[in-house]
């Protein structure tokens, strides 16, 4: 065993450097559902900024510093406060805000945001085939703000009405971009800050693994935060 320990010393090395970048710096995460359509797709792999909220001890989620704050709009990674399990989702709430959804339509402290109807589509949901509607979705009024693409999903049963709802301090209030197709702070409660993973950036590569595994190469690179 020392033998080959010294033998691999710069493979082992190697290891433990790729853990500690993955685990502080930087990570890419597959998307495995569809609760971020239309702007992430299953087979879709992200680059996540672990530095963009806290510093953590390599390999634990022990926080050393405090390094950025989530931003309204920021899609991010978390452990579910339920159970642990890896999630992706938007950023809709932050501390201090009060939020609520009327009949699909957000309002944050009071304002009810904007939409415009950008397609109607199809999705999958269960193996059947849904009508849906891609909408672009606008909180602050400011056209220089990056526009948020979500879909609903008119014909299917979903909490469409909740709040309104104080955040606390620590903690936000995530939704999926699949908004009738979502399981989110609509059913997992708020995210306390201390489950933060990082902030998802673009898309590294990405591949059609429901079909037929060709390679989406207009997807390779993508920018997260897009400009209508």
């Amino acid at each position: 065993m020392k033998n080959w320990v010294r033998n691999n010393k710069g493979f082992l090395a190697f290891l433990v450097l790729f853990g500690v970048f993955r685990t502080a710096v930087a990570d890419w995460n597959p998307i495995p559902s569809a609760s971020m359509h239309p702007n992430l797709l299953e087979g879709d792999v992200v680059l996540v900024n672990r530095l963009a909220f806290d510093l953590k001890v390599p390999l634990t989620d022990v926080v050393l510093a405090h390094l950025g704050e989530p931003h309204r709009g920021d899609i991010v990674t978390f452990r579910s406060p339920r159970d642990r399990t890896l999630l992706i989702k938007r950023v809709v709430a932050l501390p201090g805000d009060v939020v609520e959804m009327r009949n699909e339509r957000l309002y944050i402290n009071g304002r009810g945001a904007d939409y415009r109807v950008l397609e109607q589509s199809v999705d999958s949901i269960g193996g059947t085939a849904m009508p849906t509607v891609q909408l672009a979705e606008s909180w602050d009024g400011k056209a220089a703000q990056p526009r948020r693409h979500i879909q609903i999903i008119p014909d299917v049963t979903a909490p469409r009405t909740f709040g309104p709802v104080t955040v606390p301090q620590g903690e936000y209030l995530m939704l999926g971009d699949n908004r009738d197709n979502s399981a989110d702070s609509r059913v997992i409660g708020l995210v306390p800050r201390k489950l933060l993973v990082g902030r998802a950036e673009r898309v590294l590569v990405s591949a059609d693994y429901q079909g037929n595994w060709m390679p989406r190469t207009e997807r390779f690179g993508m920018s997260l935060y897009r400009q209508d």
